[in-house]
């Protein structure tokens, strides 16, 4: 007897311009039970709901969600990316949801606990793609320079500027058009909204 059983499963729903607004909510809440001042909590809290994550083996389709808070929490961290003012505060803001213990679906649930944070990360890395894009093109940038392999590199403090204005400008386009679909893929599934 085969097995009949399919490969993948398609799983499609739609966020509305409300539900957005409902998880954007949820940031913002996250984010003041956090304090202004506290970016130590947010930071070191986002990294361990991270770590526990993976340590509970989650379905493939939430780690490689998780995986894309790492450059998040590392542009936070990094002395040479000196993400400061509004620009850092978008990037906390974002992190703050993931350092509150109690969120949408409790993370003790097996199977489930991490999708609304899978949810969450998608939104994020989203609505943060122009902050990814920009540092890890600064690290990328720091590790050629590193290697030595070419003298006529711009400095890293150039790279640094150069790459946070482009960041700057790429969020501000991204505010005056673009489309808020977005999409997460669970091991071969696609989950669309």
């Amino acid at each position: 007897m085969s097995d009949t059983s399919p490969k993948s499963l398609l799983v499609a729903f739609e966020l509305t311009e409300t539900d957005l607004a409902w998880f954007r909510e949820r940031l913002e809440k996250a984010r003041e039970a956090h304090g202004d001042g506290d970016e130590a909590a947010i930071i070191d809290g986002a990294f361990a709901m991270s770590t526990q994550a993976l340590d509970a083996n989650p379905p493939a389709f939430v780690a490689e969600r998780l995986a894309r808070l790492t450059p998040l929490i590392a542009m936070l961290r990094d002395e040479d990316w000196r993400l400061e003012g509004d620009d850092r505060a978008r990037v906390l803001d974002a992190l703050a949801y993931f350092a509150d213990p109690e969120d949408l679906i409790p993370d003790r649930i097996p199977g489930i606990g991490y999708l609304d944070d899978a949810i969450m990360i998608d939104l994020v890395a989203t609505e943060l793609a122009p902050e990814i894009e920009a540092y890890e093109d600064f690290v990328a940038h720091r590790e050629d320079l590193q290697s030595g392999a070419d003298p006529e590199l711009p400095t890293l403090e150039e790279a640094r500027k150069v790459m946070q204005v482009r960041m700057r400008r790429r969020r501000s386009r991204n505010r005056t058009g673009g489309s808020r679909m977005s999409s997460i893929s669970f091991g071969g599934s696609v989950v669309r909204f």
